[in-house]
């Protein structure tokens, strides 16, 4: 599986309605969950992002379909990164020669 990191701000639209946040949440953690991926971590910030999100999945395409079909939910944009392990980190350097 491969990690991304989910860096999540609110719409309008979705902070208006931040009391069914929660309930977003957990059928958000459900879709993932149903396209073969989980999230493993995931916190409520302070600053630039509302909330930062890190979850496995399948293959970049499983994440790129989950955050459009998050997006047409009006509620939330997100910005995700595709993270390496270190050991991961660590064999890419060793290959530079």
């Amino acid at each position: 599986m491969t990690t991304y990191i989910m860096l999540i701000n609110w719409t309008d639209q979705g902070v208006r309605d931040v009391r069914s946040s929660p309930k977003r949440l957990d059928a958000a953690k459900k879709l993932l969950g149903d396209m073969g991926g989980s999230f493993k971590q995931f916190y409520l910030t302070m600053g630039e992002y509302d909330m930062v999100a890190v979850a496995e999945a399948p293959d970049d395409a499983v994440v790129a379909r989950f955050a459009l079909i998050l997006g047409q939910g009006g509620n939330i944009r997100t910005r995700t990164l595709k993270a390496f392990p270190e050991l991961a980190y660590r064999e890419i350097i060793a290959s530079m020669g």
